[in-house]
This record gives C-alpha cells, sequence and structure tokens, in this order.
C-alpha cells in the first residue's frame, strides 16, 4: 500500500478516497450528531443549524461532511509539500498520512470548529510559503490575516495563531512592522464587518463581537487506546523528523524554513485547546495533526529498510481497525 502511494499517479486520489471512507466505516455506520454549543462561534453556529436544517432527522449528512473536509484537507497538505518539494519525490504519502493519523483519534472525526479550522490553518501554510520568493507580499499577507481571521469565526481560540503568523512572518521575511501591520488589517477584517453587522441588526455588545477566553483542561479519559494512539502518533514522527534532519543539508533554504515554520506552529497547536471554554475532551487536538503527518509522511518515504515503513502504515491501520470494533467511542 506504501508503494502504490509514493506514485503520484490520478488514479491514486480515487484509490485513496475509498480508503479513507474504508478505514473510517463506523463514523458511517453508526453517526453521530454533533452539538452545537450555546457560545459557539457565529460562523460555526449558523452553518450547525443550516446543515442541522437539511439533515432531516438523520445524523448522516454531518459524517459526510466531516469526511470531504477531511479528504480535501490531506488533498490540501499533499498538494502544499509537493509544490513546495518539502520531500525528495512528489508522492500521495502526505494525504495518506493525514487520513490515518486523523483515524487515531474518533474524536477527530466529528463535526467541530477546530476540524474547519484546519482548513484555514492550510490556507495561512500555503500562504506562509509563497512569502519567500515574492517580492510585493503586503496583498498575501493581508489575506494570511484574514484567514486567521476568519478562523476564529469558526473556533474563536484559533485567533491566538495570530501570535504564530507573526513568527512565522519573522521565519520568511526581514523584518518589517509595516507588513505586520497589514496582518493585522486582515485579522480585524472580519471583526470589523460583524461589528457593523451587529450594530445594523440592533444586538451589538461586546460579548457578541469577542468571545471569552478561560484557560481550561480538556476532558480526557485515560485508557491503553489512548495510549496506544499516542504512541503511533509520536513514533512515526520522531522517525520522520530524525529523516528530515538527515536530509536538511540537501534542502533548500526555503524547505528549511518550511520544516521550521511546521514545528513553531506544532509549538502553538498544542496550546490551542486549553484556550476553549468548552473543552470538548481530544477534538480540538486535531490542529497538531498537519504537522504530526507531514513528519508522518517522511517516514513513509525515507528509510532506506522498506520494512520499516510498511510496519508502521499497517500497525497504525490494525490498530484504528481494533479500536473501532474493540474499544469504545466509535
Amino acid at each position: 500500500m506504501i508503494g502504490l502511494f509514493k506514485q503520484k499517479t490520478p488514479v491514486n486520489i480515487l484509490v485513496l478516497f475509498i480508503s479513507g471512507i474504508l478505514i473510517k466505516l463506523p463514523v458511517f455506520i453508526h453517526p453521530l450528531k454533533p452539538v452545537a454549543n450555546s457560545d459557539a462561534a457565529f460562523l460555526y453556529k449558523k452553518l450547525f443549524e443550516f446543515l442541522d436544517g437539511y439533515s432531516s432527522g438523520t445524523p448522516l449528512l454531518f459524517p459526510v461532511i466531516t469526511y470531504l473536509l477531511l479528504f480535501s484537507q490531506s488533498l490540501q497538505l499533499n498538494r502544499l509539500i509537493n509544490v513546495n518539494r518539502m520531500m525528495q519525490r512528489t508522492t500521495y504519502l502526505p494525504a495518506v498520512a493525514y487520513l490515518v493519523t486523523t483515524s487515531l483519534l474518533p474524536e477527530w472525526n466529528i463535526f467541530s470548529p477546530s476540524l474547519i479550522a484546519n482548513t484555514f490553518v492550510l490556507l495561512v501554510f500555503n500562504s506562509l510559503f509563497s512569502l519567500y520568493n515574492e517580492q510585493r507580499v503586503k496583498g498575501t499577507v493581508y489575506n494570511i490575516g484574514l484567514c486567521a481571521g476568519v478562523s476564529s469565526f469558526f473556533f474563536f481560540p484559533a485567533l491566538t495563531l495570530f501570535i504564530w503568523v507573526i513568527f512565522g512572518l519573522l521565519v520568511m521575511r526581514p523584518v518589517r512592522v509595516n507588513e505586520w501591520l497589514v496582518c493585522l488589517l486582515g485579522v480585524t477584517t472580519p471583526f470589523y464587518l460583524y461589528a457593523a453587522w451587529l450594530f445594523l441588526n440592533d444586538q451589538w455588545s461586546w460579548e457578541n463581537l469577542i468571545k471569552p477566553v478561560s484557560v481550561s483542561v480538556p476532558h480526557v479519559v485515560q485508557s491503553a487506546w489512548l495510549a496506544g494512539a499516542g504512541l503511533l502518533l509520536v513514533i512515526p514522527f520522531l522517525v520522520g523528523g530524525y529523516y528530515v534532519q538527515d536530509n536538511l543539508r540537501r534542502m533548500l533554504i526555503q524547505v528549511r524554513k518550511n520544516w521550521s515554520l511546521f514545528l513553531i506552529y506544532l509549538l502553538f497547536a498544542l496550546f490551542v485547546p486549553f484556550l476553549d471554554k468548552n473543552p470538548g475532551s481530544l477534538e480540538n487536538w486535531i490542529l497538531v495533526v498537519i504537522p504530526f503527518a507531514s513528519f508522518h509522511a517522511c517516514a513513509y518515504l525515507y528509510p532506506p529498510r522498506r520494512w520499516f515503513p510498511t510496519i508502521i502504515f499497517w500497525a497504525s491501520v490494525l490498530f484504528i481497525l481494533a479500536y473501532q470494533y474493540f474499544g469504545t467511542g466509535w
């Protein structure tokens, strides 16, 4: 299976789509309807109400939308890595790694604000990676801020990723305060438009405009399944990190900076779930999947012994199947 996805052929997209459905099959067999909190972000609440109105009493629509989001994000990540030549060859391994990684925990396969925020994070990555070779960057920097601002209307704690964006600008560009201000303008634009909408509809208040943020610990039930998922997240990540480091000297400076951005983002994404007022177990930790899946893809590609990535891949698949049919939560 790993050998198949090392080849970048169009038919692999169809194989990937079907394989993703099979590995997430319990989500479709036993669909669960998500619950939108009363203080959920504005756009997420509106989107949830819209989809709920078309669900016709069956929650199957939500797993379908969730899978389409996950699949599209996997292709986004795959294109991001291939276009920027972050690996030695163009493959579909990043997309495979993304779908496998998101299958390790059931909470990462439900319709949630943080899942939608991941799409905007990938758009920000794409724009940040393009800054290195651009001369006129103000439009791109504004779009980066705009994506960060819009993402907070689905998952408000994602607004704190603006700090990561500033670090990203420091890595990719010389220090220019005017570019930071342009980025800040992009972040505040959705809030300005939303404030105007609230005012025109006689709903103006600071509580409606800016959601309260508090530090809280996500509710995590300790189990052997959670420990197993953690191991299958960390071990391929460390292996992939080793091979990225080993190939660092042969990489272009831009590619090195791109991998650095993944690691910087990971540090910020690990703390974002603690800022959610209503921590939903592990669902908000899906923000860390992007860098994890990227390094997992390297663990599938670089080892000289072919049996090693095969063992990692099939161990992950077997664990996922065992968790789905013998564990709880799916």
